[in-house]
């Protein structure tokens, strides 16, 4: 008898490193016995709010996001965006130090980001406007705003906008903490059971790794959501967030959640999580 096939809402945001990290799963290079996943494809915010209200099996959420779903779904091991030591950056048209931002607009790509919240605790009491991610650096550019947090590729590119970097929040956070810093992760509803996290996390882990190993051909495709990257600028970016962290969150990975989730509880930002999931 054949074994029954459980399809599964996979959804992650249509930007290199994501694709990068699917490509084998997506394509068929991957595939685990009795698992089908749907892929959907949204931008992170999106995703955000989606995770809220439960609406995938299996989702790219930012980290920041966690506490207001804790209760549905746990941590994945594997498919974590972290920056060691590198992360979002605030970026201006002037080259100011961080504390003349006090009393200005910084512009951010979304409330529920992580680049949004290590943002307030960086530089607590800011001003913020929320936009699309896409905008920001002409919003700065065009001066709407004094900085913007920018994320994605445009960590990459924002010199040849002519902007400068006034603070590396990745950076910040090592300097305050000695963890990496954790962006966005992976996680699947607590409700599925151990059998499905374990499968899931093994399909996602496999899909990375063929990933690893046919690396042309995964920044290849990963090109195609690279908002005309060179191929170079995409092996770059795709290098910076899918790393060992990536493989698998190790204990520097899911204590630096732990911190980060747990100080912005204490400022008042998030509600507390009393119990981190990590499953897979």
């Amino acid at each position: 008898m054949n074994e029954q096939v459980k399809k599964l809402t996979l959804a992650h945001s249509p930007d290199s490193d994501d694709a990068f990290m699917f490509w084998a799963l997506a394509k068929g290079h991957v595939k685990i016995p009795g698992i089908d996943f749907v892929h959907t494809l949204s931008d992170i915010q999106s995703l955000n709010h989606a995770a809220v209200k439960h609406t995938y099996d299996i989702t790219a959420i930012s980290v920041h996001a966690y506490p207001y779903l804790a209760n549905y779904y746990a941590f994945l091991n594997c498919g974590a965006s972290v920056g060691d030591g590198y992360g979002p950056r605030i970026v201006a048209v002037e080259n100011i130090d961080l504390n003349d931002l006090q009393g200005k607009v910084v512009a951010i790509p979304g409330s529920l980001t992580t680049a949004a919240l290590v943002l307030r605790l960086a530089i607590p009491g800011l001003k913020t406007e929320e936009m699309a991610f896409d905008r920001i650096m002409d919003a700065v550019k065009n001066r709407e705003v004094e900085a913007g947090v920018i994320i994605h590729e445009g960590q990459i590119t924002y010199e040849n906008e002519g902007l400068h970097c006034i603070c590396d929040l990745g950076e910040w956070w090592r300097n305050e903490t000695g963890l990496p810093l954790p962006l966005g992760a992976n996680v699947i509803k607590i409700n599925l059971g151990s059998e499905i996290h374990e499968k899931s996390a093994r399909a996602i882990r496999e899909s990375i790794l063929y990933g690893f190993d046919h690396r042309d051909e995964a920044i290849a495709y990963a090109k195609d959501f690279g908002r005309d990257l060179s191929d170079e600028k995409v092996d770059e970016f795709v290098g910076m967030y899918v790393n060992d962290y990536t493989i698998d969150w190790g204990d520097a990975g899911r204590n630096a959640v732990r911190e980060l989730l747990s100080r912005a509880s204490d400022a008042g930002i998030v509600p507390a999580v009393d119990d981190f999931r990590f499953v897979g």
